[in-house]
């Protein structure tokens, strides 16, 4: 059986068709449009362009955002004009097959438990660091929604009382603290001290302008002192966070994701660290392992072609 799925990302739309092995057989990118009409035209034109070329039974849509448990409205986005916005109504006045929709991260969690990282276990926790942090949890072999469909928000759980402000309306989430764009505020924050430890980030912000998370990342590898320290307070409070999340979900497995992840043990290692400190009854309870996810940029739209078989 063959599927598609189509992810769609703040600045790039990609679609593939996944057969029921997780394998992309064709594949396709374009550019986001900024108006909400354009957006939904491109990914019916991409979805009726593999429907054309391929023998596929349904489709998926991965967005951002938080997608009530029809599979059929966006309650709520982020980066796009969505609100209480009928997506799966919309795309199938276009698209001849069923449509379902899916949360990006729930998408991606989901792609990894079944063709990734997770592939052994049946309870698996998955946290994306992107802009944001997102999540995804897996319960006994299935995904977890929750009563209104929008579970799994795990970067949105409150870190620090009168914390940093959310894009969310909240403040102090997760996200602002474990995130990608948490890495380069740190980054900043150390090069401002002036110190010998921040000297080279300093001088990379004055060569660029700015300071990338991949810069960073770029410096950790190199063993700079600066840019280990903030990832070190990243990684410390995405492993006490995972320590909250074990006494609730009590994981076998979590994933790590995004752009961060890619720094492998580098990270886990003090993560894991974190996640023991915070663990409640660590020493006397089975503890969960850390990997890093292996689907990259394409585990969206795989998760979303793969739940959509299992929609219809």
């Amino acid at each position: 059986m063959l599927n598609v799925g189509i992810d769609i990302g703040g600045t790039k739309i990609a679609g593939g068709v996944v057969d029921a092995d997780g394998a992309i057989l064709e594949k396709v990118r374009v550019e986001t449009p900024a108006d909400t009409g354009a957006l939904a035209s491109a990914v019916a034109d991409m979805a009726n362009h593999f429907i054309e070329h391929h023998d596929v039974s349904a489709v998926g849509v991965a967005a951002a955002g938080f997608i009530d448990k029809t599979h059929s409205v966006v309650i709520h986005a982020p980066n796009i004009a969505w609100h209480d916005y009928p997506l799966r109504e919309i795309l199938q006045r276009d698209i001849p097959l069923p449509v379902s929709i899916e949360n990006d991260a729930n998408a991606a969690g989901w792609a990894e438990f079944r063709f990734g990282a997770g592939r052994d276990v049946d309870d698996m926790v998955m946290l994306t660091l992107g802009t944001g942090v997102g999540g995804a949890v897996m319960v006994d072999g299935e995904l977890f929604r929750g009563g209104h469909g929008i579970a799994g928000e795990l970067g949105h759980v409150r870190f620090i009382r009168d914390g940093l402000p959310c894009g969310c309306g909240q403040n102090g989430c997760l996200e602002q603290y474990a995130s990608g764009r948490a890495l380069q505020r740190e980054a900043n924050a150390i090069a401002d001290e002036g110190s010998e430890r921040g000297r080279a980030l300093a001088e990379l912000r004055e060569q660029k302008g700015t300071i990338s998370g991949p810069a960073v990342s770029r410096l950790v590898l190199a063993g700079d002192e600066g840019a280990r320290e903030a990832l070190l307070r990243v990684a410390t409070a995405l492993g006490e966070a995972c320590g909250g999340f074990q006494a609730v979900l009590d994981p076998e497995l979590f994933v790590i994701g995004g752009g961060v992840a890619q720094l492998g043990e580098t990270l886990l290692e003090p993560v894991r660290l974190a996640y023991e400190t915070a663990l409640p009854g660590y020493g006397d309870r089975p503890v969960a392992e850390f990997a890093i996810a292996r689907l990259g940029n394409d585990a969206g739209l795989i998760g979303a072609a793969d739940l959509a078989g299992r929609e219809v």
